[in-house]
């Protein structure tokens, strides 16, 4: 009987190994297959638009660039897919122009409470986004635009993207307005904005944001990432 309960222990052992090193792997495959969802029907070149905030710099953004009811963002970039995974090619007040993990970038958006809505460009455009993920990983490392004042060494994230596709005209740059539609005068938050940077206002300069290029009729709206 002893001999059989030294012959047990070994076996034993063994099992829990096993059982162990199989609910590891189990583990893994749930947390890939639910990185898999969240990105499952996007595509190379896709561009991912993030809903704005009702308050803060997201609100004041989209107060004076929101174009349409339903929907307005306050943030856009580019998916990238390579051997390595998937990325997003973007430009943020942290970390400036980056490429981000996009299962990285979606947590970032939804513990903001935000959505993010998949654009794509339409087919007789598809042939243009090597071009613009090449421009893009050419951008990456400069810092962020915090004034977004047009400047050749820092990028807000749809003057990333804008600067991305220019070669290709997809999108294009329009006179900014800081005006709020509900009162006619400039909205107080950028006059306060501009006034703690000793800036004027750039009321009328060349500028872009995501509203307007949500809006571009070159490009149209696939799904929301669940």
């Amino acid at each position: 009987m002893k001999n059989g309960l030294i012959f047990m222990k070994p076996i034993l052992k063994r099992n829990n190994f096993l059982l162990n090193f199989f609910a590891v792997i189990f583990l893994l495959n749930s947390i890939l297959s639910c990185g898999n969802s969240q990105i499952s029907g996007v595509r190379n070149g896709d561009l991912l638009f993030v809903t704005a905030k009702e308050t803060g710099l997201s609100g004041a953004i989209n107060n004076v660039t929101q174009t349409q009811k339903n929907v307005s963002f306050d943030h856009i970039g580019i998916l990238e897919q390579t051997k390595k995974g998937t990325f997003v090619l973007h430009a943020a007040p942290k970390g400036g122009s980056q490429k981000q993990n996009i299962v990285d970038f979606l947590k970032d958006q939804r513990n903001d409470g935000q959505k993010i809505i998949v654009y794509r460009l339409k087919s007789q455009y598809q042939n243009t986004i090597p071009n613009a993920i090449e421009n893009a990983n050419s951008m990456l490392g400069k810092s962020y635009n915090f004034n977004y004042i047009l400047d050749e060494n820092s990028y807000y994230c749809s003057d990333f993207v804008e600067r991305a596709f220019r070669k290709d005209n997809i999108f294009k740059l329009e006179p900014m307005t800081f005006i709020d539609p509900k009162t006619g005068k400039t909205n107080t938050f950028w006059e306060e904005f501009y006034q703690k940077k000793n800036l004027k206002v750039p009321e009328g300069e060349l500028g872009c944001n995501p509203n307007g290029l949500a809006a571009s009729d070159k490009i149209e709206r696939v799904k929301e990432l669940k």
